[in-house]
C-alpha cells in the first residue's frame, strides 16, 4: 500500500519549518522544569510542575510539529491545497507558541488568568487551523488510508481542544465535574485518536519511503484509524453513562489495537531493504518498544484498575507513552527536514543546477550523537519515577540537553540550506 505523492504541490519550506525549529525549545523548557523541581514534579500528575511539563511536551513539542507536518503533508499526500499556507502558518505558529507558554505558566504558577488566556488562545488557534484544513481536506475523497486517517485525526483534534477548554474552565471556575475521568478522556483522545491516528496516517507514507520497508497492508491501513476513533467514542459514551465496564472494554481494545499496529510496523522494519540501521530506524525502534510497554500497562490496568493506584504507575505510563511519541517524531524529523530542504533546492535549481545530496544538509553522525543523549534522557526520566531524589534533576538536565542538541541539529540543517540556496542563486545568475 503506497500513497501517490505530489511534491510539486508542496508549500514553501518556511511554512512547516518554523514549527519544526520551535518545538525542541519547548522540550528544553520541560527539561529545565524537571531540573528545577526535582522529584516533586514526578510525585503526582496533578502537581503544578507535572501539568506544566506535560503540556510543554504534548502541545509545545508534539502538537507544534504535528500541525507543521499537516501543512506540509496535506497538499502532497492528499491533494488538499491550503489557501495561503504561509499566512496560515504565520497565524497558527505564534498562537500555538504563546498559548502553550500561557497555559504552562498558568499551571506552574497557579495563575487562573494565564490558564484561561492560554486555553482560550489555544482553542481559537486550533479552531482556526481545523477550519482552514477542513475546507481543503474534506472535499477530497478518501481514496487511501492516509487520507481517511488525516480526516479522522483532524476531527479528533477538535474533540481534544474542546475537552481541554472544558477542563481549564472547570479548574478556574470550580465546576463540579469528574476532573480525573475527564483528564483521562482528554489524554485518550489526544494521544490515541489525534496523535496515534495521525502518526499511523503518516507512517503509511514515511516508513516505506524513508526506511525502505514494504508498504502497510491495505486492510490494516483502512481499519486502524476507524477502530481507534470508534473505541474512543465508546469510551466517551461509557463516561457519560457511567458504564465502568464499557470503559474498561474500550481501553483494553485500544491497547490491543495499538499494540497490533506497533507489531506490524516492527515486522515491516524487519523486512527493510536498507542494511545499515540509521538514526531514524533506531528512533522508531525505541518508540515502538516504549509504546508496546505503555500499551501493556494500559491493558493490564483495564483488567485490574486498582494497579493505577500505585504512586509510580501514572508517571511511568506517561513517560513511556510520551517518550514513544517523541522518538517517532524526532526520527521522522531527521528524514523530513533534509528531504524537504533538498526538494526545495532542487526545484530552485530549475534543472540547471543540481542540489547537493540530502546528507549534506544533516549528516548522519550529528543525528547519531543526539540520538544517544535522547535515549539516555528517556531512561533517566523513567528511572527517576522510582528514584526521584537521586535521578530527577540529572534526568531533567539530560532531557534539556537532548532537546537543545536537537534544535541545534535542525537549525544547522536550515543554515546549510540557506548557504546552498545562495550558491545555487549565484550559479543561476552566471
Amino acid at each position: 500500500m503506497q500513497a501517490l505523492l505530489s511534491f510539486d504541490k508542496a508549500p514553501p519550506f518556511a511554512a512547516p519549518l518554523r514549527f519544526f525549529l520551535t518545538a525542541p525549545l519547548f522540550g528544553v523548557l520541560a527539561g529545565l522544569l524537571l531540573l528545577g523541581e526535582g522529584g516533586d514534579l514526578l510525585a503526582s500528575r496533578w502537581m503544578p510542575g507535572a501539568l506544566a511539563a506535560t503540556h510543554l511536551i504534548t502541545i509545545g513539542f508534539m502538537l507544534q510539529i504535528m500541525l507543521g507536518a499537516l501543512i506540509q503533508i496535506l497538499p502532497v499526500v492528499a491533494g488538499a491545497n491550503l489557501a495561503q499556507p504561509l499566512r496560515v502558518a504565520g497565524i497558527v505558529h505564534p498562537g500555538l507558541s504563546l498559548g502553550t507558554l500561557l497555559l504552562a505558566g498558568g499551571f506552574f504558577f497557579g495563575q487562573p488568568l494565564a490558564l484561561m488566556l492560554g486555553a482560550g488562545l489555544l482553542g481559537l488557534t486550533g479552531a482556526f487551523f481545523i477550519w482552514v484544513t477542513a475546507r481543503a481536506l474534506f472535499g477530497v475523497p478518501s481514496t487511501s488510508p492516509t487520507i481517511r486517517g488525516l480526516k479522522l485525526a483532524l476531527g479528533s483534534l477538535g474533540v481534544v481542544l474542546g475537552l481541554g477548554v472544558l477542563l481549564a474552565l472547570s479548574l478556574v471556575q470550580g465546576w463540579a465535574v469528574p476532573l480525573a475521568a475527564l483528564a483521562d478522556l482528554h489524554a485518550g483522545w489526544g494521544l490515541g485518536a489525534w496523535a496515534g491516528v495521525l502518526l499511523a496516517a503518516m507512517a503509511y507514507v514515511v516508513v516505506p519511503m524513508f526506511q525502505l520497508t514494504p508498504g502497510y497492508p491495505a486492510r490494516a491501513g483502512w481499519y486502524f484509524p476507524v477502530a481507534v476513533v470508534t473505541l474512543m467514542l465508546g469510551w466517551s459514551l461509557a463516561l457519560a453513562g457511567e458504564l465502568a465496564w464499557l470503559q474498561q472494554i474500550c481501553q483494553l481494545a485500544l491497547a490491543l489495537v495499538g499494540a497490533a499496529f506497533a507489531a506490524l510496523t516492527l515486522r515491516l522494519q524487519g523486512q527493510r531493504r536498507r542494511a545499515r540501521a540509521d538514526a531514524t530506524y533506531r528512533y522508531w525502534q525505541l518508540g515502538l518498544a516504549a509504546s508496546i510497554l505503555a500499551l501493556a500497562m494500559l491493558s493490564t490496568a483495564a483488567v485490574r484498575p486498582e494497579i493505577t493506584e500505585a504512586s509510580a504507575w501514572t508517571p511511568a505510563f506517561g513517560v513511556l507513552l510520551l517518550g514513544g511519541f517523541l522518538s517517532f517524531i524526532i526520527g521522522m524529523l531527521y528524514k523530513i527536514i533534509p528531504f524537504l530542504g533538498w526538494l526545495h533546492l532542487q526545484n530552485y535549481g530549475q534543472g540547471r543546477v543540481m542540489a547537493q545530496p540530502m546528507n549534506r544538509l544533516l549528516p548522519d553522525r550529528y543525528a547519531d550523537r543526539q540520538m544517544q543523549i535522547h535515549f539516555a534522557a528517556l531512561l533517566l526520566v523513567l528511572a527517576a519515577v522510582f528514584w526521584p531524589e537521586w535521578l530527577a534533576r540529572p534526568a531533567g538536565l539530560a532531557f534539556a540537553v537532548s532537546n537543545a542538541w536537537l534544535f541545534w541539529n535542525l537549525f544547522s540543517a536550515f543554515r546549510r540550506y540557506r548557504q546552498q540556496l545562495a550558491e545555487i542563486a549565484a550559479k543561476l545568475a552566471q
